[in-house]
């Protein structure tokens, strides 16, 4: 398969600048990834430097916590969206899940994909800080709701993608979602377990090192 066709190219630092954002999107027409994905603030930009591309736009919303209001979360992504987003990343409320939460869950997620329009949407769920049977609500939640994707993480908690988290979140949608395996995906092994695990998407700022064979050092 074509890997990169797999791929997120992903900036989401707090210091990226305009100049990176334009490296970003330079960087994923050269080398054909999916879609680069910013922070929402960013989206005009990249959408702009990658007009007549088939390089799409994500953008991640309620990042990287997932706490905040509900009506924040929908509206940071109706504003991403009519910005030029293609795809929204959204951070699962992780505090109300392992509160047993479920209806708040499922109202918080619904909202976004409401706002989102046509725009598909994945719902982060930082797998590192949830058990296994917190997963699969997220799971059974998430495709309710009517999200496109199940993602791992953030990149910005204490963990990130596992080949187990993969096959177990694969399984649980079982068709219903796609799986996006991102967090501390480095080299093209990781990435291809990644797949073969499961996974339809990779997020990754190390999209040019896993398509050329080479090892990142570090990255989300």
């Amino acid at each position: 398969m074509n890997i990169a066709k797999a791929i997120d190219h992903t900036l989401l630092k707090p210091d990226a600048t305009r100049a990176d954002i334009l490296k970003l999107c330079a960087e994923a027409r050269e080398f054909g990834f999916f879609s680069v994905c910013v922070n929402s603030s960013w989206v005009a930009v990249a959408a702009e430097a990658l007009k007549g591309s088939e390089v799409r736009v994500a953008a991640v919303t309620g990042f990287p916590l997932g706490a905040m209001d509900s009506e924040a979360k929908a509206f940071e992504t109706r504003l991403a969206v009519e910005s030029g987003a293609g795809e929204i990343d959204t951070v699962l409320a992780v505090g109300r899940l392992k509160g047993g939460e479920e209806s708040y869950v499922f109202d918080d997620l619904r909202g976004v994909v409401e706002a989102a329009g046509d725009a598909r949407v994945k719902v982060i769920f930082e797998t590192c800080l949830l058990t296994d049977e917190e997963k699969l609500a997220a799971c059974r939640i998430a495709c309710e709701a009517g999200a496109a994707f199940v993602k791992t993480s953030t990149g910005f908690s204490s963990g990130g993608a596992t080949i187990e988290d993969v096959r177990l979140m694969a399984a649980a949608v079982a068709g219903k979602c796609l799986v996006k395996a991102s967090g501390g995906i480095r080299d093209s092994a990781s990435a291809k377990a990644m797949l073969e695990a499961g996974a339809s998407r990779l997020g990754t700022s190390n999209g040019i090192a896993i398509v050329q064979g080479s090892v990142a050092a570090q990255g989300y």
